[in-house]
């Protein structure tokens, strides 16, 4: 079993109890968990019943504590990679498009973080590096990170094309990946996708499965 989190948005009690009642193999959490305390303090009741991990949303990078408290934890961080559960390879893609960077479908102004370095100013600089707002924002670089790798599960802060707010480029990656089911989190209403393996996890909302179709 596999729990997939909505976006929690600083409140965790209801996973935490999921988790204790259902012991599932897995907790993923689809973005914008906006931590007030860090990570390993928040979930330390269930750290030894189950695996825990997460994609970034856009307001993860909000706040500095968001930040810190999230990032500090890279070896839970499914963005960018694939891994395997009960048997699953599971895709992450963590943050959104933002029109300074890439909002498909208009081409991407800038393709990866060293393009957008070259040209932001010193003065936007975090830390020495990106601004951290788009620390949360997707690249082109980003998606090809999956080039060649195949998976069973995409799990995605944005949304496909078919929801009202989703993205085809989505859809493209799910189909270069050969997954079987989208889910994905940001958007906090009760939309309900027409195909039944594309799943919108709303507001502190948990979707369950306990059984995979990976028939491609």
């Amino acid at each position: 079993m596999i729990l997939f989190c909505g976006d929690p948005h600083g409140e965790f009690g209801h996973i935490i109890q999921h988790v204790k009642q259902e012991q599932p193999s897995a907790v993923i959490m689809l973005g914008d968990l906006c931590l007030s305390q860090p990570f390993e303090q928040t979930f330390a009741s269930i750290l030894e019943l189950t695996d825990i991990w997460f994609i970034h949303g856009n307001h993860d990078t909000d706040d500095v504590r968001y930040y810190d408290h999230l990032f500090a934890c890279p070896e839970r961080n499914l963005h960018g990679r694939v891994i395997e559960i009960d048997g699953l390879k599971i895709a992450g893609l963590g943050g959104i498009f933002r029109s300074q960077i890439w909002y498909p479908p208009e081409p991407p102004r800038y393709s990866t973080r060293l393009d957008f370095l070259a040209n932001c100013g010193k003065g936007n600089l975090w830390r020495g590096s990106l601004p951290r707002k788009h620390r949360s924002s997707i690249f082109p670089e980003d998606i090809q990170l999956f080039q060649g790798i195949k998976a069973d599960i995409l799990v995605s802060h944005e949304a496909p094309r078919a929801h009202p707010h989703g993205f085809q480029i989505i859809d493209q990656l799910a189909q270069s990946l050969e997954v079987a089911s989208i889910i994905h989190g940001h958007h906090h209403d009760p939309f309900k996708h027409d195909d039944p393996n594309t799943i919108n996890v709303g507001l502190r909302e948990i979707y369950t499965r306990t059984c995979f179709t990976t028939e491609r």
